[in-house]
């Protein structure tokens, strides 16, 4: 199974004591998850000051940055100046051996002045996508998503977005329980829809919708497997076709359609991963008509077929399939 325990955390001067703590947090050790041997490195080891003027004791050089599986450029307050050529070397080098290279907020930059984001899509924080764009016209700046995945190199948008970088990071490799479990302990999302368009300035969801969408979308998970069209959604928000989906829209940042995908394919993941149950019924409970349906939207998504991801993350995958033949 694909993985990486280690972990090791480009940590520049003027750090951000928030990137410190959401590396921290989702890369800790917690009892019956995958332990990460996680480090944070500096140019050269000793005190690093941080965003907010505190020093910060770093333990590791860059030697730690050649023996990771994951590194992690963390953003810094002094961006726009490119890190230290030594830096910038050992950054390429951890991605020509293979290592996957990850970066949120104005991490980016780092990466970028590497030359590791020449020809791919990426992002940074909304704030500074233009900058971005700008300073290094060869790399496709997507300003709206909250992270973007091209393989070995994954970056990233502002602030708490780190988190989705590093559970996405999680679930990639992983498989979905393990995020998930990551995700209930800090008590955040596992995954969120839409992206960073939801958070710039805009009209505010109507009083009570928040509440009243909450609600909504607990009943709809809780019945994936119902006919959930719009119509039906906005009846049983007592609203018109047209006034449902615009308000869903503005309190959740994504479409009801959407919406339902990412959480049909989300219950689909779970359940290959920590069950046998044939493709065909998984299929009929997350609310496809048939295990093709299924099979077209997971391959989209994930890049894999059902049975596949079931035999890389699948908790009992084995037992699939010494059990009942599967089509897909």
């Amino acid at each position: 199974m694909p993985d990486f325990p280690r972990v090791a955390a480009y940590a520049p001067p003027g750090v951000g004591l928030l990137a410190l703590g959401v590396v921290t947090e989702v890369f800790g050790e917690r009892a019956g998850l995958p332990a990460f041997d996680l480090a944070f490195c500096a140019e050269r080891p000793g005190p690093v000051r941080t965003d907010l003027g505190a020093p910060l004791t770093i333990e590791h050089g860059l030697d730690r940055l050649a023996e990771a599986d994951l590194v992690l450029a963390l953003p810094w307050s002094d961006f726009r100046e490119p890190p230290p050529a030594a830096v910038l070397d050992a950054l390429r080098a951890a991605h020509r051996r293979g290592a996957v290279v990850a970066a949120h907020c104005v991490g980016a930059f780092a990466l970028a002045a590497a030359g590791l984001l020449d020809g791919l899509r990426a992002t940074t924080h909304w704030r500074f996508a233009a900058l971005l764009a700008e300073r290094h016209p060869d790399v496709s700046v997507d300003a709206e998503a909250l992270y973007v995945d091209e393989g070995a190199v994954v970056t990233g948008a502002g602030a708490a977005a780190g988190f989705d970088l590093c559970l996405h990071l999680l679930r990639r490799e992983y498989g979905t329980a393990v995020a998930n479990a990551v995700a209930r302990d800090l008590v955040l999302p596992a995954h969120r829809d839409g992206g960073q368009a939801q958070f710039l300035a805009a009209p505010v969801p109507e009083e009570g919708d928040g509440d009243r969408f909450a609600e909504l979308c607990d009943w709809m998970r809780a019945g994936l497997d119902r006919p959930l069209t719009v119509d039906v959604l906005a009846r049983k928000a007592l609203m018109s076709r047209r006034t449902f989906s615009r308000r869903f829209t503005a309190a959740t940042g994504t479409s009801p359609h959407a919406w339902l995908l990412a959480q049909r394919l989300n219950a689909a993941e779970e359940l290959l991963e920590s069950t046998a149950l044939p493709v065909e019924e998984i299929a009929r409970r997350v609310g496809y008509r048939n295990a093709a349906v299924l099979r077209e939207q997971f391959v989209r998504r994930r890049g894999v077929p059902p049975r596949e991801y079931r035999r890389a993350f699948g908790v009992r995958g084995r037992a699939a399939e010494s059990g009942a033949a599967e089509r897909l």
